[in-house]
């Protein structure tokens, strides 16, 4: 069933799973993409007006392509769940002390390994412009069932969701 989404009801479904997902695949370079400009990240954030928040290494390639194009796009994937979601914005580098002590967890420190005060370390910000979701809402085991039953009987009983989100 088609469910366009728009303002907070879209920005709620962009921070449900993007939460839930956490990994996305990041892509930058979106004009000339022929995949190697595409990586995985993990959302540390995602804010009450939508925006994402990813750490960077301040000299990544990634951040030189978004120095020259802003335009990002995230996909995010949880197969197991059904839940799909592919968001497209803009991208900002930026170097905050205080966002790096706000977002900062113990995994983090796999990519900065001076921590917190690792002078590599900048952070994305990513303000969503439009999105796109494919969700199947319920407990995995019972759609797992309603899908078996579907297929039995001829009829669609999984509750499948989807629909462009404006902001």
């Amino acid at each position: 069933m088609e469910k366009n989404l728009e303002n907070q009801e879209g920005i709620n479904k962009i921070k449900e799973l993007a939460t839930d997902i956490d990994i996305c695949l990041f892509c930058t370079n979106l004009s000339i993409d022929q995949g190697d400009s595409t990586r995985p990240m993990s959302t540390q954030e995602v804010d009450e007006d939508g925006t994402l928040w990813f750490f960077s290494d301040r000299n990544s390639i990634k951040n030189k392509e978004i120095e020259n194009d802003k335009n990002v796009r995230l996909y995010y994937s949880h197969p197991s769940k059904s839940s799909y979601m592919v968001v497209n914005g803009e991208a900002e580098i930026i170097f905050d002390k205080q966002k790096v002590e706000d977002l900062w967890s113990p995994l983090v420190k796999t990519w900065f390994k001076e921590g917190k005060d690792d002078p590599n370390i900048s952070i994305l910000k990513i303000k969503p412009n439009n999105a796109y979701y494919w969700d199947v809402e319920g407990n995995e085991m019972i759609n797992f069932f309603k899908m078996i039953a579907s297929v039995a009987t001829g009829t669609t009983l999984v509750d499948a969701k989807e629909g462009n989100i404006k902001l």
